[in-house]
C-alpha cells in the first residue's frame, strides 16, 4: 500500500511538472459583443483570442460603426484567416430599438450636423485622413479585399446566444461590449435574470473629460470637444443604453474614450505588433491602418489587467432620452446620488498606463 501511494504521488508530481500554466489555472470566459467593423474593431477581438488564459465563448455583432451583416461576414472571414473557426459568430441587432437614421437626420437639421454617426455616415468630411469604406445599405455586404467567408454564423440571435451562455455558465461569463448596447438590452428584456448571471459587464465609450477647445484637435476629437458626453456607443441606441445602465449587473465598468485619448496606433506601433509574421500578425498587417486611437484595445487591456487603470471613479449613470440636442448623452451623478430611477453605480475608467496598453497590444498580436 505504501509503495502504491508513493508511486501515485510520484506520478502526480510528474504530471503537475508537465502541466502548462493554462492547464493549472482556469481560463476566464468572455463573450465579445462588438460592432466588428474594420481594423480598430477587429484588433481587440484578436487580442482576446490570442490570450491563453481567455476562453472566447463567442463573438456577437451589432450595428454601430458598420452594419451587422457586413460585420458578421468580416468577423467570419477573419477567423478563417487566423485559424479560429471554432469560435461561434452570432449576428445581432441591425437596427436600434427606437432610434432611426431619419430621426437622426431630423435631429441634425435642428441642432447641427454630428461629426460622426457610424453606419449612418453618407459621406466623409474633408478633414478625414483615413481610408474609409464606402457607405451602403444595411443589408449589403460588399466584396472584401481579404475574400468572402465560406463559414456560416450561429443561427441564434446574439441576445439568445448571450442568454444561453450565461445559463450554461452562471456567474462565470464576462461580456465585453465595445459597440452599441442593443444586443444586451434585448437579452435583458427577453430574460429578466440575464444581467444577474453575468460576472461583469465591461463596456466602452463616452467622454467625460473634454479636451481644451482652444487648442488644436485631431479628427476624432471634434464631437468630444463640442458635445463631450455624446458617444456613438450610446447615442446610436439611447433606449438600449438606458436599459443596460438600469439593469442589475453584478459589476459594471465603463472604459471611457478619455482613457485612450492620444494613444494612437501609429505606423510604428502596428509594425511592432505584426513583426512576428504569424497568422494573426499577418492578418493585422493586411487590414490594420495607422491613425486610429486604441479605443477598444484599451478596454480589453483593462479587463486583462485591471492594474493598467491609473485613474478611475464610481458614478451613478444613465442616458438622456429627452428629444433634443442631448438625446443619447450620458447622465452622471455621484455614486448613490442619482434620482433612484434604476440607475446603477458604474466603475468609470478615465485613465490608463498607455505604455502598458501598447505593450499588451504588441505582445498578443505577435503570438
Amino acid at each position: 500500500m505504501r509503495l502504491l501511494s508513493a508511486l501515485l504521488l510520484s506520478f502526480s508530481a510528474f504530471a503537475s511538472f508537465g502541466a502548462s500554466p493554462a492547464d493549472a489555472a482556469e481560463t476566464r470566459k468572455v463573450i465579445i459583443d462588438q460592432d466588428a467593423f474594420e481594423g480598430p474593431n477587429l484588433q481587440p477581438i484578436l487580442m482576446l483570442l490570442q490570450d491563453p488564459m481567455v476562453e472566447v465563448l463567442g463573438i456577437t455583432t451589432v450595428s454601430g460603426d458598420g452594419w451587422a451583416p457586413e460585420e458578421t461576414a468580416e468577423t467570419l472571414r477573419m477567423l478563417e484567416l487566423v485559424g479560429r473557426t471554432d469560435v461561434p459568430v452570432v449576428q445581432g441587432a441591425i437596427y436600434p430599438l427606437v432610434n432611426t437614421q431619419a430621426r437622426n437626420k431630423l435631429r441634425e437639421a435642428t441642432y447641427s450636423p454630428m461629426p460622426y454617426k457610424g453606419a449612418w455616415m453618407e459621406s466623409w468630411p474633408s478633414y478625414n485622413t483615413l481610408k474609409r469604406r464606402q457607405t451602403h445599405a444595411p443589408d449589403v455586404v460588399p466584396p472584401m479585399a481579404e475574400g468572402m467567408p465560406t463559414t456560416k454564423p450561429d443561427p441564434r440571435s446574439a441576445a439568445q446566444f448571450m442568454i444561453d451562455m450565461t445559463r450554461k455558465y452562471p456567474g462565470q461569463v464576462t461580456i465585453l461590449a465595445m459597440g452599441p448596447l442593443t444586443n444586451l438590452a434585448l437579452a435583458q428584456r427577453l430574460d429578466d435574470g440575464f444581467a444577474g448571471r453575468v460576472m461583469e459587464l465591461i463596456s466602452e465609450g463616452g467622454v467625460l473629460l473634454p479636451p481644451e477647445i482652444d487648442k488644436p484637435l485631431d479628427e476624432f476629437a471634434l464631437q468630444a470637444a463640442y458635445a463631450p458626453r455624446m458617444s456613438i456607443n450610446h447615442f446610436w441606441d439611447p433606449e438600449a443604453s438606458r436599459i443596460v445602465f438600469t439593469s442589475p449587473w453584478r459589476a459594471l465598468t465603463l472604459v471611457t474614450n478619455d482613457a485612450s485619448r492620444q494613444n494612437i496606433a501609429t505606423a510604428d506601433l502596428l509594425a511592432q505588433a505584426t513583426k512576428s509574421g504569424r497568422r494573426v500578425a499577418h492578418y493585422v498587417a493586411m487590414i490594420g491602418q495607422p491613425g486610429y486611437p486604441l479605443w477598444d484595445e484599451t478596454a480589453v487591456s483593462v479587463w486583462l489587467n485591471p492594474s493598467i487603470a491609473t485613474r478611475q471613479t464610481r458614478l451613478a449613470m444613465d442616458v438622456d432620452l429627452m428629444p433634443g440636442a442631448s438625446y443619447g448623452a450620458l447622465l452622471t451623478w455621484s455614486a448613490g446620488k442619482g434620482p433612484h430611477l434604476g440607475e446603477r453605480d458604474v466603475r468609470v475608467v478615465l485613465g490608463v498606463d498607455t505604455a502598458q496598453v501598447r505593450a499588451k497590444f504588441v505582445d498578443l498580436l505577435n503570438r
